[in-house]
């Protein structure tokens, strides 16, 4: 439906019309992608009822059987689940409390206020999703600045200490759990501090949803020293947001209800571009040919089995799991070191086409398609000598 419908509000549709105007935002190849994602979910519900057997490279468990059921259920799960909770993180006090305790750190270091602390908490702790839902509520509610949205979804929206552990199993070091995790934890936050410096994230205007330019103080709002006071000051503008939000239950109904709008667009193109990205890196060549772009670096970064790691990099691109999933067959035959460094840095490139861009570009972050493309190349270059360092430093 969602496919059909993207075709007649964004080309046939008049303008008036409540189909165009929910399409508007909508490039004229996202038609394109909603056919195709409507297309792959279709053939999967026909093959999974028996109806209808389709292709083994569409509905394969290696492509739709691990997309839909592993990435598209989940997130369709965690919007409405997530916009029941964010309220209580962003409307009654606690985002404005933790702001005010952690701007003297976030604003210098990060460029961003200290309240997007609670974002990457709900990534670490929930889901990626939830961390870039709340971004795009807090960047249309005017709470950051278009720069801030850029940077604070595109490097603290990481991946869940659930999820970690799956992937951490599928590599074979779940026994080094805690220091794999707590590196690529310290290490997405040092990546986070020099992305919010490069283009084109640092290119990004200092202005608000509304069109309104951040000022200089907004940049300075925390100058106070740790102590009674800076607590005393978070805990009044907590009260106060709670004050003026009013009822609960009536901001629960609202969030719920901005939510559902967005669903059917990301889990169509969940489906596109995800199994898209898995044919991609499991029937073609391409992957392959991209990672000996990537050799000559893993072979000067001492990674044993460089060529398998080289090739496993770039299909991150495609799902966070992915570059643990190809070398995931072969994980008794390489070396630790090999799959501690693949491990680290796909759960360190955060912007894959299965979810977090399709994520970010449906919930009004000004990121564009190629710009989230360029970010993916930074972080994956910046990320593979740093989790090399610590490849070496912990397995000698």
């Amino acid at each position: 439906m969602t496919g059909i419908l993207s075709v007649y509000g964004k080309y046939f549709a008049k303008k008036e019309s409540k189909v165009y105007k929910y399409f508007e935002a909508d490039s004229i190849v996202h038609p394109i992608f909603y056919m195709i994602g409507g297309f792959f979910i279709l053939m999967y519900f026909l093959d999974q009822i028996g109806v209808y057997h389709a292709s083994e490279v569409i509905v394969g468990p290696a492509t739709a059987g691990m997309v839909i059921p592993g990435v598209v259920i989940g997130v369709a799960a965690i919007i409405p689940v997530g916009a029941f909770f964010i309220p209580f993180l962003t409307d009654y006090g606690l985002i404005d409390f933790i702001g005010v305790i952690l701007e003297p750190i976030m604003r210098p270091v990060f460029k961003v206020p200290g309240k997007s602390a609670v974002d990457a908490t709900a990534s670490f702790v929930g889901s990626t999703t939830m961390g870039i839902i709340i971004t795009g509520r807090m960047y249309r509610s005017n709470n950051y600045s278009a720069k801030e949205a850029c940077i604070v979804a595109t490097c603290f929206s990481a991946v869940s200490v659930g999820y970690a552990y799956v992937v951490m199993e599928a590599a074979q070091i779940s026994e080094h759990f805690v220091i794999t995790y707590f590196v690529s934890f310290f290490l997405a936050f040092v990546i986070a501090a020099i992305i919010a410096r490069i283009p084109p994230v640092s290119l990004k205007q200092d202005i608000f949803s509304n069109g309104r330019e951040q000022t200089a103080e907004e940049k300075k709002e925390a100058t106070m020293k740790y102590g009674p006071a800076m607590f005393k000051t978070g805990i009044n503008r907590g009260a106060k947001r709670a004050y003026v939000s009013g009822s609960m239950p009536r901001r629960i109904v609202a969030s719920i209800v901005d939510a559902f709008p967005v669903l059917p667009k990301v889990i169509t193109l969940l489906c596109a571009f995800g199994i898209l990205g898995m044919i991609a890196a499991k029937y073609t060549p391409i992957f392959q040919w991209i990672g000996y772009l990537f050799l000559p670096l893993t072979k000067v970064l001492g990674v044993p089995d460089a060529m398998e790691a080289a090739a496993a990099i770039p299909t991150g691109v495609t799902e966070m799991f992915i570059p643990v999933l190809t070398i995931a067959d072969q994980a008794a035959n390489l070396h630790v070191k090999t799959r501690f460094f693949v491990t680290v840095v796909s759960m360190l490139q955060i912007i894959f086409l299965a979810e977090s861009v399709v994520v970010i570009m449906n919930t009004g972050i000004p990121m564009k398609f190629r710009e989230l493309m360029i970010v993916f190349l930074q972080r994956t270059i910046i990320a593979m000598p740093l989790a090399a360092l610590f490849m070496h430093i912990i397995f000698r």
